[in-house]
């Protein structure tokens, strides 16, 4: 049986009160109209909750509830709302360059850009994710799998994408809760189920996929680890120093990689996975999100506000002075220097200056 759906509920604070700002969360029916419903223009849609942000180029591009998307070309002085022709919320935004992103979020949607965010069509929902992984299912011969898949048609298109990686143009990933995940090397005009190529025999959520020294890592609850030496082509679970929830991980070029969770936890990895070694971060509150900064430190934040910073690509982290004191879910630099971040309160542009706190 595919993982129970009540564990999402060790997200962070942001992603938790995102699900249930949408109407209809738990019924399929009121819920669906959001998928064909565009989001609306809001003079306050900058302080609404917002759970990631990303670079388009010299852009920024946040995304959070009720299918907000806002740009800033001024390095988050000042926003403006895209046009997404979907009112659910979304959760994860990348962009290979500064024309071509995806976001994913609730309600099994992925969306796609080709002008730097400005507006988005929908390449997939719910319901025609869940069609996917039934089709799929019925080509094959594992029984199991296809009580699965119907269960997912059955239960409606409720289920939320979390996160998403994306190579180039074509190829990427999208992965989320009772263990989704989708492929595709046509850029999202098709999309790909691949449950099956991955070693969550469980269906554990999936909370995070992030490249490491030519090796693709995805990590989820209960210390789910998975690591792709093949491009992408499967997945195994990697024996895991932990047993609580990792909601994210960052790797580097060289193939180290950390990943962080509940508690404070955070572990570093110079192995590609092989062995971790836990990294102190002095905190007992979930560690929510992350970001690599240009000359590759990298900068983790907890859902209470905490920032640590890394010079040395995860092998230890220490608090920088003056938190930022408000949840946040998503980060990342801005062209001008500055650290961006997005949470429940909306988007700010933190006072640090990330050149002197390195030092």
């Amino acid at each position: 049986m595919i993982g129970n759906f009540s564990l999402i509920r060790a997200l962070p604070v942001a992603l938790l009160l995102a699900a249930l700002s949408v109407p209809g969360w738990a019924t399929a029916s009121p819920g669906v109209a959001l998928l064909n419903q565009a989001a609306l223009h809001s003079a306050k849609a900058s302080r609404a909750v917002l759970l990631a942000v990303t670079r388009a180029g010299d852009r920024l591009v946040a995304v959070g509830e009720r299918g907000i998307v806002l740009l800033s070309d001024d390095s988050g002085q000042s926003w403006r709302q895209a046009r997404v022709p979907v009112s659910v919320s979304l959760t994860a935004v990348q962009f290979v360059d500064a024309e071509q992103g995806w976001a994913v979020g609730h309600m099994g949607v992925i969306l796609r850009s080709t002008d730097g965010g400005q507006t988005w069509v929908k390449q997939l929902d719910g319901v025609a994710a869940a069609h996917l992984a039934l089709v799929s299912a019925q080509q094959g011969n594992d029984a199991k799998r296809l009580k699965e898949a119907q269960w997912l048609v059955a239960d409606g298109p409720d289920k939320p994408f979390l996160d998403l990686y994306f190579s180039d143009r074509r190829n990427g990933y999208v992965v989320g809760a009772y263990g989704l995940i989708l492929h595709t090397t046509d850029g999202g005009d098709s999309w790909q189920p691949w449950m099956q190529q991955v070693d969550n025999p469980e269906g554990l959520n999936l909370y995070g996929i992030r490249p490491a020294g030519g090796a693709l890592f995805i990590v989820g609850e209960r210390g789910l680890l998975l690591r792709s030496v093949d491009n992408g082509g499967s997945f195994q679970a990697l024996e895991s120093p932990y047993d609580g929830s990792f909601f994210g991980v960052q790797g580097s070029p060289a193939g180290e990689l950390v990943a962080f969770g509940l508690r404070g936890n955070a572990y570093w990895s110079g192995d590609q996975g092989l062995t971790w070694r836990r990294v102190e971060t002095g905190l007992e509150v979930a560690l929510s999100t992350g970001t690599q900064l240009p000359d590759g430190a990298l900068i983790l934040a907890s859902q209470a506000g905490d920032l640590l910073l890394s010079p040395d690509r995860g092998r230890s982290l220490r608090h920088l002075t003056d938190p930022a004191g408000a949840s946040i879910a998503g980060l990342v630099a801005a062209p001008d220097g500055s650290l961006i971040s997005v949470g429940l309160s909306g988007v700010a542009r933190l006072k640090h200056n990330l050149s002197s706190a390195q030092r």
